[in-house]
């Protein structure tokens, strides 16, 4: 059974989400600061960590640099009461793979729950690759080389690259995206996109290739060609 690890100070926060998480199905886990979460990481591997940002002994953003030192592939989810696109940067810097703001609805935070872990397990029977220019992709294998050269990226970069090259030099709405990516399939001021293609960019683009392109106002394109 898949196990969420919760990361909340609050009592009432600790127990709302549990107790959904097990209706959805899911196993729990329960911490009650940074530390604490660490700690049952190391001795108890989690498939998802849902942390809040603000806590005492070790904060969310804290636990999360910490864990990305011992752990690069668990996703993490960052629950916050703050109201800043920093904190979100910051959070998705440090290696967060969503970033939820307080207060959330259930139904909201189980749908981003399924979108990750859908994204973090993600395989295919038959081996599939893609290629554009430079850049190969292989989806079984969950490699992407830039030049023969590996490069490394999230369980929701990898996601946001394949469904941008499986539909390359093809228009791909941001509501398209949200949906496939985050499943998110309702109005949502989230910047989440904006911000996984920024970091995207910055890992497959070189000066003569950048294939990542914006169609302003409607979404993004994968093109096959040079720098535009």
């Amino acid at each position: 059974m898949t196990t969420v690890l919760v990361v909340d100070d609050e009592p009432g926060v600790r127990e709302l989400l549990s107790d959904a998480l097990r209706i959805a199905g899911y196993e729990t886990e329960t911490a009650t600061n940074g530390l604490d979460a660490f700690e049952k990481m190391r001795r108890r591997h989690a498939d998802l960590c849902i942390v809040d940002v603000n806590m005492p002994t070790m904060d969310g953003f804290a636990f999360l640099a910490k864990l990305r030192a011992y752990d690069t592939t668990t996703p993490v989810l960052m629950l916050s009461a703050r109201d800043s696109s920093d904190d979100v940067a910051q959070g998705l810097r440090f290696g967060a793979d969503d970033y939820v703001r307080k207060p959330f609805s259930l139904e909201e935070l189980l749908l981003r729950v399924g979108a990750i872990l859908r994204r973090a397990n993600h395989a295919v029977d038959d081996e599939l690759t893609y290629a554009c220019g430079p850049l190969s992709m292989n989806v079984e294998r969950h490699e992407v080389t830039l030049d023969k050269q590996a490069v490394d990226l999230s369980a929701t970069e990898f996601r946001l690259l394949e469904v941008l090259m499986e539909r390359m030099n093809r228009l791909v709405t941001r509501e398209q995206l949200l949906r496939e990516v985050w499943n998110i399939d309702f109005d949502s001021e989230t910047s989440v996109l904006d911000t996984y293609v920024s970091y995207l960019r910055r890992k497959i683009h070189r000066d003569d290739f950048a294939p990542l392109t914006t169609v302003r106002g409607v979404g993004f394109k994968l093109v096959d060609g040079s720098s535009t």
